[in-house]
C-alpha cells in the first residue's frame, strides 16, 4: 500500500517477539529497566534542590520565592523549550544516544551546582540540568512504545514513571544522608558522577528499536500519509482536543505535584519538626510506597479499563484526584510530622494517576515517527504550567505572608493550591467527555 513493499515474514521463533499483542521478550524488560533507572537519575538530581533547601538556605542565604524560581519558571522554560528541537532531532535519529548524551550532560551540570559559591552561578548550573533533562523522558516515552505491544504499554509506562518516586526516594534517602554526613555540595557532586557511568552503560546497552515495529496493521497504514514534520506534528497535536486537552489537565495537576513536592521537605523540617535524618529514612518511605504504588497501580488501572474504553485515561485520574484532596489537607494541617507523613501517604498516592494515563493516550493517539516529538509537546505543557507556575507560585505565597504569619507562611501557602485540584478534576472531566464524543463518532462511522 502507498508504494511500501511488504514486510518480510519472520521466522516462527521470532512470532511471539514481533508480532503486535505479543508478551514482550527479555530484551524489552532489560531496556526497560535500563531507561527507568536513568529516569530515576533525573528525578533525583532534579529534586535534590528541594530536598536539601534547608542547608541550601542556609548556605547561600536564598529564599524561599528565589527557590521556588530556580527550581521553577528558570528550571521550567529550559527544559520545555530545549525539549522541542532535541525531541524533533531524536524522532530522526538514534534515541538511544540522544538519551545517553543528555544523561551526561545533566549529571556533570549536578555536579556543577554542587560548587556553585552563590546564588546566580547555582541558578546557571540548574539552568543546564535542564537542558539536559530534556532530552531524556520523551525518547525514552517512544522506545518503551516500540518494545513494548499494545495492551502492554500502559503497564510498561507506569513502571517506566516509577522514576519519579523511586528518583525523590533516593533523593531524599542519600542526599540527606551525605548531607548530613558531609554537606550539601558532596551530595550533588557525588550523585552527579553515578549519572555520568550511567550514560555510559545506556550506551552500551540499549538498541535502537524499529519505530512501530509492533503497532496494529491500522496505526501502520496510515503512518505515511501523516506529515513528519516538526509543524506537522505541532499542528496535528494543538488541533486533536483529546491531545492538548490531556496535556492542559496535567499541567495544571502538577502545579499541585511540583508546587507542593519542591517544597514538602522544607515544610517537614522548617514547621514540622523533622531533622535531615528522619527526612532520609521515614519520608523516602512515604515517597516509595505512596508515590511508587500510586504510579504502578494507576498503569494497571489504565490497561484493564482503556479496553473497555477510553474515557478511563480521563476518568481514572478525575476520581484518584478527588480522593487526593481529604487527605491532602489532613498532611498541611497536622501539629507534628508523624501525623503529616500518615495523611501525606493519601496524596502521594492518588496525585499521580494522571501521568501514566496521560502518557499512554498521547502515544497511542499518533504515528510511530511521531511520538518522540509528541511527548516532548506533552511534557512542554505540563511542564511549563506545573513545573513552571507551582513552585514560583508556593515560593512567592510563602515570601508574601512571612511577615504577617513568621512561622507557617509556607503552611499557608500549601492552602492555597486547593483550588488547582478542583480545576484539574474538571479538565479530566471534560477530557472524558471529547473521549467519548470521539468514540461514538468513530463508531457511527464503521456503522
Amino acid at each position: 500500500m502507498d508504494g511500501a513493499e511488504p514486510s518480510p515474514r519472520p521466522p516462527a521463533a521470532e512470532l511471539s517477539h514481533k508480532m503486535p499483542g505479543s508478551e514482550p521478550g527479555l530484551r524489552a524488560w532489560l531496556v526497560l529497566g535500563v531507561l527507568c533507572f536513568v529516569y530515576v537519575l533525573n528525578f533525583l538530581d532534579r529534586q535534590l534542590l528541594s530536598i536539601l533547601a534547608k542547608p541550601i538556605q542556609d548556605s547561600l542565604h536564598v529564599s524561599d520565592g528565589q527557590l521556588g524560581l530556580i527550581g521553577g519558571l528558570y528550571f521550567a522554560l529550559f527544559y520545555c523549550f530545549i525539549s522541542l528541537p532535541v525531541s524533533w532531532l531524536a524522532d530522526r535519529t538514534n534515541r538511544v544516544r540522544v538519551v545517553s548524551l543528555a544523561c551526561s550532560l545533566w549529571s556533570a551540570a549536578t555536579m556543577a551546582c554542587g560548587f556553585s559559591g552563590n546564588y546566580p552561578q547555582l541558578v546557571a548550573a540548574r539552568m543546564a540540568v535542564g537542558v539536559g533533562e530534556a532530552g531524556g523522558v520523551p525518547p525514552s516515552y517512544a522506545i518503551i512504545t516500540d518494545y513494548f505491544p499494545p495492551g502492554k504499554r500502559g503497564t510498561a509506562l507506569a513502571l517506566f514513571n516509577l522514576g519519579p518516586p523511586l528518583g525523590q526516594a533516593l533523593g531524599v534517602a542519600f542526599g540527606a544522608s551525605i548531607a548530613a554526613a558531609y554537606n550539601w555540595r558532596v551530595a550533588f557532586i557525588a550523585l552527579g558522577a553515578v549519572g555520568l557511568f550511567t550514560a555510559v552503560a545506556v550506551f552500551l546497552t540499549v538498541k535502537e528499536p524499529k519505530r512501530g515495529g509492533l503497532d496494529p496493521a491500522r496505526v501502520t497504514l496510515v503512518t505515511p500519509a501523516v506529515g513528519s514534520g516538526f509543524m506537522d506534528t505541532f499542528q496535528l497535536f494543538f488541533s486533536r482536543p483529546s491531545l492538548w486537552l490531556t496535556a492542559l489537565a496535567c499541567g495544571v495537576t502538577q502545579i499541585v505535584t511540583y508546587g507542593a513536592g519542591n517544597f514538602t521537605t522544607l515544610l517537614l523540617i522548617r514547621e514540622k519538626g523533622m531533622t535531615l535524618k528522619q527526612v532520609a529514612l521515614y519520608y523516602a518511605l512515604v515517597v516509595v510506597v505512596g508515590m511508587g504504588g500510586g504510579i504502578f497501580v494507576s498503569g494497571r488501572v489504565i490497561d484493564r479499563f482503556t479496553r473497555r474504553s477510553r474515557q478511563a485515561y480521563a476518568v481514572a485520574p478525575a476520581i484518584s484526584l478527588t480522593i487526593a484532596v481529604i487527605p491532602y489537607l489532613g498532611f498541611v494541617w497536622a501539629p507534628s510530622w508523624p501525623l503529616a507523613l500518615v495523611f501525606l501517604l493519601g496524596p502521594t498516592f492518588f496525585n499521580y494517576f494522571y501521568l501514566s494515563s496521560a502518557v499512554a493516550l498521547v502515544q497511542a493517539e499518533v504515528a510511530p515517527h511521531q511520538r518522540v516529538l509528541s511527548g516532548a509537546l506533552l511534557l512542554l505543557v505540563m511542564n511549563l504550567i506545573g513545573m513552571g507556575v507551582g513552585p514560583t507560585f508556593v515560593g512567592a505565597v510563602s515570601d508574601a505572608l512571612h511577615k504577617s504569619h513568621p512561622h507557617h507562611s509556607l503552611q499557608i501557602a500549601f492552602y492555597a493550591l486547593l483550588p488547582v485540584y478542583g480545576l484539574a478534576i474538571g479538565l479530566f472531566a471534560c477530557l472524558a467527555f471529547v473521549l467519548r464524543k470521539q468514540d461514538t463518532s468513530s463508531r457511527g462511522l464503521i456503522a
